[in-house]
């Protein structure tokens, strides 16, 4: 297991790099959090973390910034059971864990509603393409991880929403 705080400062290191940085930072949980689908565990499971995910979170939390968790499970009792077992259920400024076939953008319409931070100062980590495809047409940047969440996938996620939110905006002219 890598060491939680060396991680937070790898995390900390990236985060410094950059000039734009999102409001809100929004997680998937199974695949993306943590290695399993939590509908397949009990409540009185043992839920873990992939490798870096905690370090990345205390490194937002020390930076201020606000995340929130995005999942389609139809066990959220479960989801926040382990949150809390985990010790990270406070991080958290919204928790939208619901079933659902709207591939997420029901989830990040609550969130907005929730910290009124609009779309394009978001950024989104899941493990399934087809949230990515939706949740990008809603203008948040959103990172596609196969191997759950980690430093390469934070240093990709912060320099595609850098790029966005730098690039200047294009004036339409008559």
């Amino acid at each position: 297991m890598e060491d939680d705080e060396k991680v937070k400062n790898e995390a900390l290191q990236i985060i410094g790099q950059y000039h734009s940085l999102p409001r809100l930072i929004v997680f998937d949980l199974d695949y993306t959090l943590w290695p399993y689908y939590c509908e397949c565990c009990f409540e009185d499971s043992t839920p873990y973390l992939y490798q870096q995910a905690k370090g990345i979170l205390y490194a937002l939390k020390e930076k201020q910034i606000d995340v929130a968790i995005a999942s389609r499970s139809p066990t959220p009792e479960i989801a926040r059971t382990f949150l809390e077992n985990l010790g990270i259920k406070s991080m958290f400024v919204a928790e939208e864990i619901f079933s659902s076939w709207t591939h997420k953008t029901e989830h990040f319409q609550r969130i907005h509603r929730r910290t009124g931070i609009p779309f394009n100062s978001m950024l989104f980590f899941d493990d399934e393409d087809r949230n990515i495809q939706a949740v990008s047409k809603m203008g948040v940047t959103s990172i596609y991880v196969s191997n759950g969440v980690n430093l390469g996938a934070l240093r990709q996620g912060l320099l595609e929403f850098s790029q966005k939110s730098e690039s200047p905006r294009r004036v339409k002219r008559n």
